[in-house]
């Protein structure tokens, strides 16, 4: 049986304030992508959330951006590719201390936003990233968009990589995800999506938002847990997965080429 990984990012709420739903969304993913303080989070929020993914069997990684929580860590930033590195070891390690409290080991590590469509295109912010990983734990994986610099960072640096794929997200013909400003590049609609992840998974390839048909093998697969339509979508993908004979499981269960 076909298997993949079914991931959301959360955690991203900050103080008083919640951004999504994540207990709903972790009674359907198999691994989280935990915020670690910088785009969004907080100890408070990083320890709850990592205790709840431990009671319901879901594995947890560390979501890394950008220092930016007024833009949600969705605005670019140019970065000497040594402060980078310290920047993502330093979240990384946030999340460790968290996940300590109630025994749980982070196992991945997935950038988020803008700093992980920067390094699916840059390959020295890519190499940035999987040194850090590298430094603070070799066994960890790194969870890449699927043939990205990101990607070939990991295989050079002999990491385990995790090709991810993209529930809501369109794809343009480079297959790299179209940017939030254009209308449309993020998919609503559950019945889209279903039909975008089981092509994925089952067929081995993405189809750009203008029609390009683009050879991409997938491990992971995202959902933006601070869209009002996460929950829905999560639950109409897993089904839809589950129904194409795929099993979906946490992302320590995958085996990586």
């Amino acid at each position: 049986m076909t298997s993949v990984n079914l991931n959301a990012d959360m955690g991203e709420g900050f103080g008083a304030y919640d951004i999504g739903d994540d207990d709903a969304i972790l009674e359907i993913i198999r691994s989280a992508n935990i915020a670690c303080g910088f785009h969004a989070g907080d100890p408070l929020t990083m320890r709850r959330v990592v205790e709840r993914a431990h009671t319901r069997g879901v594995s947890i990684g560390a979501h890394p951006g950008f220092n930016d929580l007024w833009g949600f860590g969705r605005r670019r930033i140019e970065m000497q590719v040594d402060d980078l590195e310290n920047m993502i070891a330093y979240q990384i390690g946030a999340l460790q201390a968290m996940a300590s409290f109630c025994g749980e080991k982070v196992t991945h590590v997935k950038p988020h936003g803008a700093l992980n469509n920067m390094a699916a295109e840059n390959a020295d912010y890519a190499l940035a990233i999987g040194r850090a990983i590298k430094a603070v734990d070799r066994d960890l994986i790194y969870v890449a968009l699927s043939g990205s610099e990101m990607e070939k960072a990991a295989r050079k640096l002999d990491l385990r990589v995790a090709r991810e794929g993209f529930c809501d997200r369109q794809y343009d013909d480079n297959g790299n995800l179209v940017s939030r400003k254009i209308p449309g590049s993020v998919i609503k609609d559950s019945a889209v999506a279903v039909k975008q992840v089981v092509q994925m998974v089952v067929e081995g390839e993405i189809v750009s938002r203008d029609g390009k048909r683009i050879q991409r093998g997938v491990d992971t697969l995202c959902v933006h847990g601070d869209e009002p339509t996460a929950v829905a979508l999560a639950a109409a993908v897993r089904a839809g997965l589950e129904a194409a004979g795929v099993k979906v499981v946490p992302l320590t269960e995958m085996q990586f080429d």
